[in-house]
């Protein structure tokens, strides 16, 4: 239970944190500084932004949720996408591009590249996605604090009943959006660094806690190997059977890393606030160092949970948790009384579960400790005689009893794991979490309403003020839709495959609109509608299949008898990627996962993107021009591109241009060195090469994931805490001199001129330029 100092530790930042963004309120004078934060931002105060931003309630839940019951053995091939990745990252693949063509965010992009109606609809699908896969971070984070803090689901307050989940996800919402209304893009920015200089010794606090709490070769390591063949923790040679999360998940991303690069940004924030694209490209190159301390935060959080609820050490413990998580998560599934009272009494009477390793059957994701507890309330729960003998109805509930129960074991196992003291240093390190996350999201979705969906409807400019204006009014109401989308929004699957498939809705087509708009000059309008149509339908049918599988579609398909006919028309289809692809029937759960059907509809847009524009082509558009780049230059600079040379080959084929100064070179080559030699090299070709002539065992897997995934980025972590943390002081401190200088002169680039921001401007003058050259 929280203590009054544990209260005193989460308080003190949160207000500093609230406080630096009411001092940010000073420099807002015009619409750039409340968009972009004046593009004044260096590399580090974006990079230490984003470390806040980026680590998040809804990642660390969704990351416990999968690896839970998956392992880290697929983590391993993860290290196939690392040379891409690092070369997207050199040469600045799509983000210098993007901020080449000066536009504030990805609408003015379309309108320059395709049109002002592709804009408005693009814009608008966009929003929509993004604010249907954020609307459940509210009640995800209500959920944590109520189940972390053991809080009941109602109170008192002058006699009237307040539901407990309502009134913290009013207060989370009250939070992220009273920042957005203080300073826009500025507010964010500062206090996201204020919260990422707060939140690295944090992380380093709970490494050191579980490393001590646990024993690594007594407890940890046990438990990741007593796994059943096909299913290992931490053997990437023996991982054929996991189901949502394989070598087919691993293909999906590899896809999905090339086509939407680009396909979440330039919309306010960070994405278009540093001082120029170089600056902008050297912060994406940090955000490798910067991922480091995240993952290995997650990766420990996640390897202290699964050992406090498997190993027989704790196993009272374990079973007083998962009594105490069943007990609150079928009070807030199950409506009725007496079937709920069931649900608890069936489980209450299981006797406490122990897994003595090596005599014990090996634990799987079909049978393990969790499955006992999860079969006994399913009993319950599909029960005719106890749920009325609606068979859809029980299965419903039962899906959403057991999504909620692997979302919510994490709080209520750390309440159960964590000391005073501790307790108050995890729940501010989440409440910060909480709010850099809201805030960015909100302010992301409200800017991309605002500015391309919005403004080109109007036939009156904006003032500045009115400007900002709307976009606060904009962000009140997508906290608005949040707020009703959590209340009555069920997510019922993996909160990761429940994102990417409402994602889908716009990732789903967008991908070769972006990529190929700004890299190739055949693509055209008509093969942009057409990606972007096909994708959006393909995802809004995959959709509600999945949300209404187990009490509509099941039903249904059970009751005109074609259940054993889509089922082995299903199994037919994928049987050529058994075992990775696996379509098989289940009355609970859609057979085809949002991956899936992510992937199909990925390949059926890129695909007719390129047919329809071929199909179509009568011209080649001029990209010099939207890029601004050589006779279209508007800012006068001189031309940075270098020839290839023998003596500049290694530069240029890790992106270095001059514009690179000496540190800068430092760090590409340290990024190179890193992620190709060390992590490509060592730690992923080395361990394939011995493997092929002599298979590690366990033991030797167990050792390379210490090193691997905690030792070596651990260090490295504290190195970079260490050297973010200085150099992103004083890129604050020059920040505030630059945002000083835009006070004292104010700048001509904040005013609002039509429909459009100055950067579609500047767009403008050089189609005139353009013009004028032609003649």
């Amino acid at each position: 239970m929280m203590q009054w100092y544990d209260w005193l530790i989460v308080i003190v930042p949160v207000a500093f944190v609230v406080y630096m963004g009411l001092f940010t309120r000073r420099y807002l004078k015009d619409v750039t500084t409340f968009l972009s934060a004046g593009r004044v931002c260096g590399r580090y105060v974006i990079s230490v932004g984003d470390v806040a931003a980026s680590l998040s309630i809804i990642g660390l839940v969704s990351f416990v949720e999968i690896h839970y019951k998956t392992g880290f053995a697929l983590a391993f091939w993860t290290s196939i996408t690392l040379p891409i990745g690092v070369l997207m990252g050199l040469f600045g693949y799509c983000t210098y591009r993007f901020r080449e063509t000066k536009a504030q965010s990805i609408g003015q992009f379309f309108e320059m590249r395709y049109s002002r109606k592709f804009r408005i609809f693009a814009a608008a699908l966009r929003s929509l996605s993004e604010m249907l896969a954020n609307m459940i971070m509210p009640a995800l984070a209500a959920r944590f604090f109520i189940y972390f803090l053991d809080l009941p689901n109602s109170f008192s307050l002058f006699g009237i009943n307040i539901s407990t989940f309502h009134f913290i996800m009013i207060a989370v919402l009250t939070l992220a959006i009273s920042i957005i209304c203080i300073g826009g893009s500025l507010a964010i920015i500062v206090t996201d660094t204020i919260q990422g200089f707060i939140c690295y010794p944090l992380l380093a606090i709970f490494v050191i806690f579980v490393l001590c709490k646990f024993s690594w070769g007594g407890q940890i390591m046990p438990v990741m190997e007593d796994r059943a063949a096909g299913e290992s923790f931490l053997d990437p040679y023996n991982i054929e059977n996991l189901r949502d999360f394989n070598f087919f998940f691993l293909l999906v991303t590899i896809m999905a890393g090339f086509l939407h690069r680009s396909s979440w940004t330039g919309a306010g924030g960070s994405s278009s606030a540093a001082r120029s694209p170089h600056e902008q490209k050297m912060a994406a190159l940090l955000g490798t160092w910067r991922q480091a301390i995240g993952a290995v935060f997650y990766v420990i959080v996640s390897v202290a949970i699964f050992t406090m609820l498997n190993h027989k050490d704790f196993a009272k413990e374990a079973h007083t948790i998962r009594l105490e998580l069943t007990n609150k998560v079928a009070q807030e599934v199950v409506a009725d009384s007496k079937l709920r009272e069931a649900v608890v009494a069936n489980i209450a009477k299981m006797p406490v579960q122990q897994q003595n390793i090596g005599v014990d059957k090996p634990l799987s994701d079909k049978e393990n400790l969790d499955t006992r507890y999860l079969d006994a309330g399913k009993a319950v729960l599909t029960d005719p005689q106890l749920n009325g003998g609606d068979e859809g109805q029980g299965n419903a509930m039962f899906q959403e009893f057991r999504s909620l129960y692997y979302q919510l074991l994490m709080p209520v196992t750390l309440r159960n794991m964590l000391p005073n003291g501790l307790l108050g240093l995890f729940c501010v390190l989440m409440v910060l979490l909480m709010i850099s996350t809201d805030d960015s999201r909100i302010f992301s979705a409200a800017i991309t309403l605002s500015q391309d969906v919005i403004l080109p409807l109007r036939k009156r400019a904006l003032s500045p003020q009115e400007h900002m204006w709307m976009i606060r009014l904009v962000a009140i109401g997508i906290g608005v839709f949040f707020f009703l989308g959590s209340s009555f929004m069920a997510q019922l699957d993996y909160i990761q495959l429940y994102v990417t498939l409402v994602c889908t809705m716009w990732l789903g087509g967008c991908g070769p609109v972006i990529v190929f708009g700004l890299y190739s000059k055949l693509g055209n309008t008509l093969g942009a509608w057409t990606s972007l149509l096909s994708g959006m339908f393909m995802a809004l049918g995959g959709a509600l299949v999945q949300r209404n599988w187990a009490d509509v579609v099941y039903p249904w398909l059970d009751k005109h008898g074609w259940v054993n006919a889509v089922g082995s028309f299903l199994e037919t289809v994928s049987r050529p990627l058994n075992p990775y692809v696996v379509w098989h029937m289940d009355a609970v759960k859609c057979p085809i996962n949002s991956y899936e059907w992510y992937f199909i509809t990925m390949v059926t847009s890129l695909f007719l993107y390129w047919a329809v524009s071929i199909i179509t082509h009568k011209e080649n558009f001029n990209l010099e021009r939207m890029l601004h780049r050589g006779k279209y230059s508007l800012d006068e600079k001189r031309n940075l591109t270098s020839v290839w040379s023998w003596s500049n080959l290694y530069n240029k084929l890790i992106g270095i241009t001059p514009e690179y100064s000496f540190w800068d070179k430092v760090i590409a080559w340290s990024y190179f060195s890193y992620s190709i030699i060390y992590k490509f090299g060592f730690a992923f070709l080395m361990p394939i090469i011995w493997n092929l002539y002599q298979p590690w065992p366990l033991a030797y897997w167990g050792i390379y994931f210490l090193v691997v995934f905690l030792l070596i980025p651990g260090s490295m972590a504290a190195f970079t805490a260490v050297w973010f943390g200085i150099c992103g002081i004083l890129d604050l401190r020059q920040m505030f001199r630059d945002l000083e200088s835009r006070v004292s002169n104010p700048l001509d680039d904040g005013r609002v001129e039509g429909h459009m921001s100055l950067a579609d401007k500047a767009q403008l003058e050089a189609v005139d330029k353009d013009k004028a050259s032609e003649k």
